[in-house]
Parts: C-alpha cells; sequence; structure tokens
C-alpha cells in the first residue's frame, strides 16, 4: 500500500488527557485522550470508495490490500498514527448533556496531502473513555447508511464528511434497534470516515462548561490557524479574528442547511455535538430523505413526539445551534452585541441563499414568492414525491394542452390523482409559465438549468435498506452498485432507472425505510 504521511498536529499541539488506561471517565484542561482501536477477529472488506482513496493519493489496488484492510479495521496501525478519541460537550434535543466525545470514534491521525490534511476516523472501533454506558462498536446495518450516504451527498454538492471504507469485522453486536425491550445481535462493521476537522460545535461548549478561558483561547486559534488560515491577518489572534471566524461558521452553516433543503435531506438529530465548525453534514446516523413532501417530517423515532428535527425546522435549530456555539465562545469576544447581530444576520443570509437556491429548482432567474408559496401548496396537496415532481418538472412541455399529466408519476396514491388536484396544478403551471415569460427564460435551456439543481438519484430511505438487507446475507453487491449510482445523481443513468422510482409500498412503515433510531 502507499505509504502515507501523517500529520498530526491535532495532537502535537492540544493538550491530552495524562491518564493513559481506556476507562470511562470525566476530564478537564484537555481536548483528547489516547486510545486503541479494538482487535476485531474476522475483518472483511465491503466497499471502498475510489473518490475519497484518491484524496489520499491512494489507488483502487492500495485500497484491496491486507494492510489496507489491517489499518481499516482497527487491527493494523500504521506508521506515524497517534489514535485518540476527543473530549466535547453538546445540547441533544435542547438539553445541555454535559460531556459527551466520541464515544465509538477513534481519529487514527492526519494525513498530509500536498497542502492539505485529512483526520481518519474509525466509527464503531471499540469503547473510548467517552463511551458512558456504550460498547463504542456500530453495526452493518447504521454502517452501511453512514458509508453510502456520505459519498451520496459529495456527489450531490452537499458539504460534508467523507466514507473512505466499510468494513465488516465477523463479530455480532447487540443493538435495540427500537428500543422496545428486544435486542438482537447484528453483524458489526467499521467505517472509516474523513474530513480536515471533525470539530464540532460542542467542543466549545465543554471548554466554555469546564470554565476553561485559557484553553477555550488555545484552541480556538489552533482551530483558526489550521482550518481557516485565510482569517489570520498576524500571530496573535483577536476578537476581530473571533468574530470574522464565527461569521463564517455562520454562512457555512446557512449554505449546508440550504443544500439540505434543496435535494430533500432530513438528518435527524442535530445536536449541538453533531455541528461541524466546518459547516459539514457529520455523524449520519437517523437520517432520512423527503420523500412525500412533508415538511413535519423526521425519520428520528427519539425526536417522533416534539418533531424537533423535522425538515422545515433544519434553519432555525441551525440558528440555535450557532447560538450556542456564540454563548461558548463569548469569553473571547467580550461583548455580545456583534454575536447576536450575526445570529440575526444568518437568518437574512439563509432567507437569500433559499430562495436563490428555489429560483434553481424552478429554472427561473428570480425568485418569486408568490408562485413558490402556490408550489409548496400544490406539493402538500397530495403525496407528492419531491425529488421525481422536480425531474418530471423540468421535462414536461408547458405548451401542452394538458402538462398537469406528465406530473403524474409523481404521486403516491391513486385516489389523490382526481379533479381537484389537477385543477390546482394546471393553475400553478400556469402561472409558472408566465414567470418564466416574463423572466425572459430560454424553454430550450430550463430543463438543462433545473436538472443541473434536482437529482434524479438519492439514497431512498428503502433502498438503503435493501443494501443492508443483502449485506446482512453476506451480499454486497447493491452497496456497491448504489454507490456507484449515487456517483453521477444528476444525470439519467437509463440502466439504473429503477432506482430512481417511487417509494413502494412495502416501504411506507418498514422500520428501517420510514423511521430509524439512534441504535446503531
Amino acid at each position: 500500500m502507499q505509504t502515507l504521511t501523517f500529520d498530526n498536529q491535532f495532537t502535537a499541539q492540544l493538550p491530552a488527557d495524562p491518564v493513559e488506561d481506556n476507562h470511562r471517565r470525566q476530564i478537564s484542561q484537555a481536548l483528547y485522550s489516547r486510545v486503541q482501536p479494538a482487535e476485531v477477529s474476522a475483518p472483511s472488506l465491503v466497499a471502498y470508495s475510489p473518490e475519497a482513496a484518491a484524496l489520499l493519493g491512494l489507488s483502487p489496488a492500495d485500497c484491496e490490500t491486507e494492510a489496507f484492510l489491517g489499518a481499516m479495521s482497527g487491527n493494523q496501525l500504521l506508521p506515524g498514527m497517534d489514535p485518540h478519541a476527543t473530549c466535547y460537550g453538546g445540547h441533544q434535543f435542547g438539553n445541555w448533556a454535559g460531556q459527551l466525545g466520541d464515544g465509538r470514534a477513534i481519529n487514527l491521525g492526519e494525513v498530509a496531502v500536498a497542502d492539505q490534511h485529512w483526520m481518519l476516523q474509525l466509527k464503531g472501533a471499540g469503547p473510548t473513555p467517552y463511551s458512558r454506558s456504550a460498547d463504542g462498536l456500530a453495526v452493518l446495518r447504521s454502517s452501511v447508511r453512514e458509508f453510502l450516504c456520505s459519498e451520496a451527498m459529495f456527489h450531490l454538492g452537499v458539504p460534508t464528511t467523507r466514507a473512505l471504507s466499510l468494513v465488516t469485522t465477523g463479530e455480532g453486536v447487540v443493538r435495540d434497534m427500537l428500543y422496545d425491550g428486544n435486542p438482537e445481535t447484528e453483524p458489526g462493521a467499521v467505517v472509516c470516515r474523513m474530513s480536515s476537522s471533525f470539530v464540532r460545535f460542542g467542543h466549545f461548549q465543554m471548554l466554555t462548561a469546564r470554565g476553561e478561558e485559557t484553553l477555550l483561547k488555545q484552541f480556538t486559534d489552533f482551530v483558526i490557524r489550521r482550518e481557516f488560515p485565510h482569517l489570520c491577518g498576524s500571530d496573535e489572534m483577536d476578537r476581530e479574528v473571533y468574530l470574522s471566524w464565527f461569521n463564517e461558521v455562520c454562512e457555512r452553516t446557512a449554505d449546508l442547511i440550504v443544500h439540505w433543503m434543496r435535494v430533500g435531506f432530513v438528518h435527524g438529530v442535530m445536536n449541538t455535538d453533531n455541528m461541524s465548525i466546518l459547516g459539514e453534514t457529520i455523524d449520519y446516523g437517523p437520517y432520512g430523505w423527503l420523500e412525500d413532501f412533508d415538511p413535519n417530517w423526521t425519520p428520528n423515532t427519539t425526536d417522533a413526539g416534539n418533531r424537533r428535527y423535522r425538515y422545515g425546522q433544519q434553519p432555525a435549530i441551525g440558528q440555535w445551534n450557532l447560538m450556542q456555539l456564540a454563548n461558548a465562545i463569548l469569553p473571547l469576544v467580550g461583548d455580545p452585541k456583534p454575536l447576536e447581530e450575526m445570529l440575526s444576520a444568518f437568518a437574512k443570509v439563509y432567507q437569500t441563499r433559499w430562495e436563490h437556491m428555489l429560483a434553481s429548482k424552478l429554472g427561473l432567474k428570480n425568485h418569486d414568492a408568490a408562485l413558490l408559496d402556490e408550489l409548496f401548496a400544490l406539493l402538500t396537496h397530495a403525496e407528492t414525491d419531491m425529488t421525481v415532481f422536480f425531474r418530471l418538472l423540468a421535462n414536461i412541455n408547458l405548451e401542452d394542452t394538458q402538462p398537469h399529466v406528465g406530473l403524474r408519476g409523481a404521486y403516491y396514491r391513486d385516489d389523490q390523482y382526481n379533479d381537484d388536484l389537477n385543477t390546482h396544478t394546471q393553475s400553478w403551471l400556469s402561472q409558472y409559465r408566465q414567470t418564466l415569460q416574463s423572466q425572459g427564460v430560454d424553454p430550450q435551456q430550463r430543463a438543462a438549468a433545473m436538472n443541473a439543481a434536482n437529482p434524479k438519484y438519492v439514497l431512498r430511505n428503502y433502498l438503503a435498506q435493501l443494501a443492508i438487507d443483502d449485506a446482512e446475507a453476506g451480499d454486497y453487491a447493491l452497496v456497491n452498485t448504489l454507490l456507484d449510482v449515487l456517483r453521477r445523481p444528476y444525470d439519467e443513468q437509463p440502466e439504473y432507472e429503477q432506482y430512481a422510482a417511487l417509494r413502494p409500498e412495502w416501504a411506507r412503515t418498514r422500520v428501517g425505510c420510514s423511521m430509524l433510531s439512534c441504535s446503531s
């Protein structure tokens, strides 16, 4: 395997927990604990991402070696690796949870490639000092979902952590998937994920909650120099640098959520410890893809009552989480007023970018509020598949006498396809056609523009479940097929047409397709 050069600046520049044995504990005056991955009995490679591997300078041949399998399963450390788990806190479902940390994630080290660096992190590689009462392991079910969705999001153009590999361990892991007192043994697995940094809002929160303001400054300075070097005007960080940095985090977060809304992604558990400081999608747990356009839908069974993290609430939660980050860095800034102004500006920035995104989904040059309001009313008139609707809309001829017929394939229930829906659709299509004409949109270019903003292929919940079913039976073909399909989500790919179909009826209420839990 190609030699990887590790440049472990996180562990080199920041203080470590002095305790070296691996037991659950609260720590202070430190950001991480060194810990070794657990050895597994029979690792087997399920899949790897050639695109993610290439970022490290690894070839496909490198990814099929015993050395690669050993490193990605946690059984073998490569020269230069410095495995560790980091400590952070966070608000979970709106409540402060205290110390959390990498309970089942172990950072192997940072790979230096040209002028970039990539932290490699194993998820499901055994217990850490932050595992609390858990075992630090992961099951194949959740690992397939994380691996496929990480790479799918990248190819959709959504900021995200990457997934390098998916490995089964040959060992069983006990999980009570629905928290209903019926635990089962499932196949274990490990995902290697990549990002330049896995720092979360919760890292800053934990330091402030512990009253460690000197370490808070040291850590924040490190993060800015390492991940936001363009903001460093001098060796000494000051209030203006911290404010510029917070403003950029706000803007990156706004961009991230706009992308989620564009493709119909619902994170499912937007706790502050699951928010990346880089504005990347992180921690693919009980996520889901909006099929029926229901702004109140959440895939997370834990959130079924309050629906705090529902699709339509994600922008507001993003702002709330940023407020918690602002509280955490207030000791560095002193005056809360500029932070409050940036939080207010977040809503305006988000709204502007949301409007631009919606215009692009419709092939418009400019946002039209009345047209969009009526569109949302139409999308909720019947059980309408969001992804299919926009792809069909791009390709219908608006000059036809009955253009609404071209949208029929987006509806789930035949009994809702009636005169009332047809009248509503025809009315909106007429308004849409007039708006296109008034904005001077070229009809020949509309479809191409819309298809560049609206994917045909997303990791539908039922597709992920089918891949999981096969993988649990030892067949990894569908995992790799979906990985291939999702590399080109905006292309037609006629050979893979079945993966763009509406959710089948059997998946409407099946666990893993309609609702998921945090148990993984």
